[in-house]
């Protein structure tokens, strides 16, 4: 049995309902109107909490990568890209507030330092790092350093990198998910059957980060043991940007929370019984009535 992480007023662990996870990331465009309504569609659909991403852009990117001409929705430059998809301190209040109202916790993947101490303001319930950033000892130092829970994403990264990281934070307040990093990702890429090895490596509850078309692989993780569940989200897969191929609409979304709260239930706890519903069927039925013993 592994170890419990609470976040807010939730529990993660293997005997607890899935914590699940929508990750709004910069699917908002950096638009706070477009980022109410995924909050509201993870609210509506039942989700524990939404994600966003946080970055200082200068400190994430070199003046060199900034410069780099790329016409895009904001501009002519891959700067004018990466400011346009910041959201501001404003902006962040303004989520904090509306979040606060929905009653939905929401949190971040902060790529860098500062932006730890940016969201560290607003008294977030826990601190998520990217699979980006696994092999960042400084930037997981940091992170470990305010106390709260991590939630650490392991997509591109080796058996020994995972070691290393899971080493540096511990694993109390820990959970650690299976992650492939390709957006979206084909389902002979996904080998769900690593969270059953990392179950058997680590005492720290175990999550699933998904990036696939569909809502299969999601579901199964839960039955393979995933306590947590996070997927992107967005009101519109033709919306412009990275991350919306490999996002789920409103109705998607819906779906696969539905489904993952009735896994526990559908797999019961493999005690063969004859339910009382059972029994007038068993006497319709049954020609024999005769007992084994």
């Amino acid at each position: 049995m592994s170890k419990e992480v609470i976040i807010g007023n939730k529990k993660i662990s293997d005997s607890s309902p899935c914590f699940i996870i929508a990750e709004i990331g910069i699917n908002h465009n950096g638009f706070v109107d477009l980022a109410k309504k995924m909050i509201d569609e993870a609210v509506m659909a039942g989700c524990d909490a939404v994600k966003f991403q946080k970055r200082t852009v200068t400190k994430v990117y070199s003046p060199q990568e900034l410069d780099v001409y790329r016409p895009n929705y904001y501009g002519s430059t891959n700067r004018d890209l990466k400011n346009g998809l910041e959201l501001s301190y404003e902006d962040y209040q303004e989520i904090d507030k509306y979040c606060k109202s929905k009653k939905i916790m929401w949190f971040a993947s902060c790529w860098d330092i500062d932006s730890v101490d940016f969201i560290e303001q607003f008294d977030v319930p826990c601190h998520k790092i990217a699979s980006a950033l696994l092999t960042d000892d400084e930037l997981l130092l940091h992170v470990k350093k305010t106390g709260k829970p991590i939630l650490l994403s392991t997509g591109m990264s080796t058996m020994d990198e995972i070691r290393h990281a899971v080493k540096l934070l511990g694993e109390d307040n820990l959970v650690l998910f299976h992650c492939t990093s390709t957006y979206p990702t084909d389902h002979n890429e996904i080998n769900l059957k690593v969270i059953e090895t990392f179950k058997k490596e680590f005492s720290c509850p175990i999550g699933y980060s998904g990036h696939e078309r569909g809502l299969l692989p999601s579901i199964l993780s839960v039955e393979l043991g995933a306590a947590a569940v996070e997927r992107h989200i967005t009101v519109d897969r033709t919306l412009w940007g990275s991350d919306q191929a490999a996002s789920l609409e409103p109705e998607g979304l819906r779906r696969m929370v539905r489904d993952i709260r009735e896994v526990k239930k559908v797999l019961g706890d493999g005690v063969k019984v004859v339910y009382d519903s059972e029994i007038p069927v068993k006497n319709k039925l049954r020609k024999s009535k005769k007992a084994f013993v």
